[in-house]
């Protein structure tokens, strides 16, 4: 089977050699020319995991007909900031009924929609979408090291046809209906994720992160039953299961970056050393858009905010954060 893969950043480079090690013949889009050489001359990326080796049924171009040609799937793996712009890119080479799974994490800045929500305005028939998300850091997944990840869509034949199209010994994968439960959850670990790493860097300890986290998760499920999706999602793979993977591994540039910025670090110069887009940069502003148009409080998105965009003082923000009026632990 042909499989397509619109993007060649870490995670849709490892996500093109699961596809690979499947039999498929995949096809990697990528923006570079160099990228294409590496996969195709050395079956390696030269910007992104590098020294992993990309499986051979795996190969690269930047014509988006090359790739998209004859395909009997595709795979986005764009940075969520682009979605709807590759949605325009590769229109007008797939069909109405190719089923389409979007692999990107956030909200989209103004109409406050969720990646698989971008892909139904732009493409069409959302039965053939679905959203993959999990605890799923690309330098672990392309080393073979065991993995879960959770699938989501309306539609359950598309489900598991994904399911069944990404699963290897090392990489278990589950089906889930709760399509905007699994991109809030996708889309606010990241920002929790950002706080850690800022805490960590103002050089508190394990019980901070602890405590971020979970009251972070509290913030999560609130959203995401305000925006109709199931709370218990947040207990699965897409919400808690990522969100300790991305608050703790020294592989999530999102706790990184926080880190990075507490240290002094500019987004934009860490943006320039790692070649990555920071997804919850973006997604601390545009979750905020999201919570007000629901009613949802999110503290510590919102302190997070301040941050990174406001240039708020980190000491001040962590006393405000730390002085709110004490509540119960559930409401």
């Amino acid at each position: 089977m042909k499989v397509s893969v619109i993007g060649a950043g870490s995670w849709g480079t490892a996500l093109a050699h699961v596809l690979g090690l499947g039999g498929n013949d995949v096809m990697l889009w990528a923006r570079k020319q160099e990228v294409c050489d590496g996969v195709n001359e050395r079956h390696e990326n030269p910007r992104y995991l590098i020294g992993c080796k990309i499986d051979s049924h795996v190969k690269a171009s930047t014509s988006f007909e090359e790739v998209l040609s004859g395909t009997s799937a595709v795979v986005i793996v764009t940075p969520s900031a682009v979605i709807r712009q590759t949605c325009a890119n590769i229109a007008p080479f797939v069909n109405g009924d190719t089923p389409i799974v979007v692999c990107c994490k956030g909200v989209e800045e103004g109409s406050g929609l969720v990646p698989v929500e971008v892909l139904e305005a732009e493409l069409g028939n959302a039965s053939r979408l679905a959203a993959l998300a999990g605890p799923n850091h690309a330098e672990e997944v392309i080393l073979g090291i065991p993995a879960g990840t959770v699938i989501a869509s309306q539609s359950e034949q598309t489900a598991r046809f994904f399911q069944e199209l990404f699963a290897t010994e090392a990489f278990r994968t589950y089906i889930s209906e709760d399509v905007i439960g699994v991109e809030v959850c996708a889309a606010a670990k990241n920002v929790v994720a950002i706080a850690c790493g800022l805490s960590y860097g103002m050089g508190y300890g394990d019980n901070t992160a602890s405590l971020l986290m979970t009251r972070g998760l509290a913030e999560m499920s609130r959203l995401v039953a305000a925006c109709g999706g199931m709370p218990m999602t947040c207990l699965g793979l897409a919400g808690v299961g990522d969100l300790i993977a991305t608050c703790t591994s020294e592989h999530s540039r999102n706790r990184t970056f926080g880190y990075r910025l507490a240290q002094g670090t500019t987004l934009e110069q860490y943006k320039a050393e790692t070649h990555m887009v920071v997804e919850g940069a973006l997604a601390c502003r545009t979750l905020m858009s999201l919570a007000e148009s629901v009613g949802v409080e999110l503290p510590i998105a919102e302190t997070v905010r301040r941050v990174v965009w406001e240039g708020s003082n980190l000491e001040q923000a962590a006393a405000q954060l730390f002085g709110r009026e004490l509540k119960p632990e559930f409401y």
